[in-house]
């Protein structure tokens, strides 16, 4: 989940919502995202809402977080309403595996006596390879866990060392073939490419430890130099060089037609599976706009067409929720023309595309000369990317809200 605070006005404190946000929950998709802020070490790439021991002190712990989103849970529950039985639940941060497999399946049954499960639910969790065992991943799944998404990043340890990433290279593959011995058919393996001093035999390696894991679902990322991050500060120092649009291009260009050519299919501009069951369901709902609830501290929801976000220190986390008040930081209540845009910026991402009457006469007008360029598939009611497009989707989003 993003870790920056939007615009927006102050978020009540006792965490109600609008009528109109009300309105439907339940009949729309609802699911649930718990954020675990806790990491051992911090990656030089990564400017998520996560604290290592040394930057917590003794302020807060995984107890006293755990203690706090039970509670969250409750407030949520009761905000609305009738709550909705989750038919998705991902647990992501930080490094959810830190909690251990008794730690994530308390998380589990916490959410399930505040809101249940929906029959069939898809509940992932992300795991730190280095983090899991056979054990843990036999906990899990014994926990109710269905789906297990596995940081791999690189094979290369170069590639590693840039990233600050403290996992051995053989390690994610080894995690996933555990989790698929210990029951989880949805195995999700994630890639970040185009890191300073990546060549195309390190990305091939590491597609060729993406196929050998037999996973079904594979993440693949640009690298993106995000501001304050350690990465950030080398680049500016002049000790790595930017990553390169070019590199990032051919890149991503290997990584589809690799997977492509083993099986899988792109579901999202930057996510393939093996087939439609094996598709991230709950990062789906994200892209199609329902309704979620986000956990923890920083984490951000949306119900209803209006989206808030938490507090981001664990400490103040807990503090509010322990005297009874909303962690909610703040909230944005979206109009119907920012939903709109909503909608082409994150649908149009998707293999099946935009509904043509999302887009106003402008952008009608946009995606047919998008068309002409390449960049769209000639359509009859939905705007899909080529996969040229896909290379520039971002700015094909641009034409299309002008």
């Amino acid at each position: 989940m993003p870790s920056a605070l939007p615009e927006g006005e102050p978020a009540p404190a006792d965490g109600s919502l609008p009528p109109s946000a009300l309105a439907g929950v339940g009949s729309r998709p609802f699911g649930i995202y718990v954020h675990v802020p806790f990491c051992a070490t911090r990656c030089g790439y990564c400017d998520f809402n996560t604290y290592t021991p040394g930057e917590l002190g003794t302020s807060a712990s995984p107890e006293s977080w755990l203690e706090g989103l039970r509670r969250e849970l409750d407030l949520a529950a009761s905000v609305l309403g009738t709550a909705p039985a989750a038919e998705t639940v991902f647990v992501g941060g930080g490094t959810p595996s830190l909690l251990g497999a008794s730690g994530l399946s308390d998380v589990l049954d916490a959410v399930r006596q505040s809101f249940g499960l929906a029959p069939g639910a898809e509940v992932t969790t992300e795991s730190n390879p280095e983090s899991t065992s056979v054990s843990f991943f036999e906990g899990i799944r014994a926990s109710g866990y269905t789906r297990v998404s596995l940081g791999m990043q690189s094979a290369a340890r170069h590639v590693l060392a840039v990233l600050d990433r403290k996992h051995t290279p053989g390690r994610p593959g080894e995690a996933a073939l555990e989790a698929r011995a210990a029951g989880f058919e949805h195995v999700n393996l994630d890639l970040i490419y185009g890191t300073p001093g990546e060549r195309p035999s390190d990305l091939a390696a590491s597609l060729d430890a993406v196929l050998a894991a037999g996973v079904d679902h594979v993440s693949a990322y640009a690298l993106i130099v995000e501001d304050g991050t350690g990465l950030a500060r080398r680049i500016r120092r002049g000790d790595l060089p930017m990553p390169d649009d070019d590199v990032l291009a051919s890149s991503y260009e290997m990584v589809d037609s690799v997977l492509s050519g083993a099986g899988f299919s792109w579901y999202e501009v930057s996510n393939w599976a093996t087939s439609e069951a094996a598709q991230c369901r709950h990062n789906v709902l994200y892209w199609k706009g329902a309704d979620w609830w986000g956990f923890g501290p920083g984490a951000h929801s949306h119900v209803g067409g209006v989206r808030f976000w938490n507090v981001k220190h664990p400490a103040r986390y807990s503090s509010l929720l322990a005297s009874g008040a909303s962690p909610a930081a703040g909230r944005e209540v979206l109009s119907a023309e920012d939903q709109r845009v909503e909608r082409v910026l994150l649908e149009l991402r998707l293999s099946e595309g935009l509904p043509v009457d999302v887009l106003d006469p402008d952008g009608r007008e946009a995606a047919k000369q998008a068309i002409a360029d390449g960049l769209l598939e000639p359509y009859d009611d939905r705007c899909v990317l080529t996969d040229r497009g896909r290379l520039l989707a971002d700015a094909v989003v641009r034409r299309l809200l002008p």
